[in-house]
C-alpha cells in the first residue's frame, strides 16, 4: 500500500486534502508525524526534534491513539494524504 502511495504522490496524481482528525493533534504531535510520514525511525525523529527516544515513542503512540491507526504504516499513509510530507 506504501509503494503504491509513493507511486502516486511521485507522479501527481495524488491530491492532499486535510483530514479532520488531523484537529485532535497538538502541534508537536504534527511535527512527529510529519518526520513519521517522511520515514523517520523513533531515534531519528527524536534527535530532530529535542527529545528522548522514548518521548518520541510515547508521541507515536499516543498519535497511533488518537488517529485510530493501526500501525506505522498507516501514519505514513496519513500524512502523504493530508499534505503534511510531499
Amino acid at each position: 500500500m506504501t509503494e503504491r502511495l509513493m507511486d502516486l504522490v511521485s507522479t501527481g496524481r495524488a491530491t492532499a486534502s486535510p483530514d479532520p482528525r488531523l484537529d485532535r493533534l497538538s502541534e508537536r504531535e504534527v511535527e512527529v508525524l510529519t518526520r513519521v510520514g517522511l520515514g523517520e525511525t523513533n531515534d531519528e525523529i527524536a534527535s530532530a526534534l529535542h527529545l528522548s527516544p522514548a518521548t518520541a515513542r510515547t508521541y507515536v503512540s499516543r498519535i497511533l491513539a488518537k488517529l485510530s491507526a493501526r500501525d506505522r504504516p498507516e501514519l505514513v499513509v496519513i500524512a502523504h494524504r493530508s499534505g503534511l510530507v510531499r
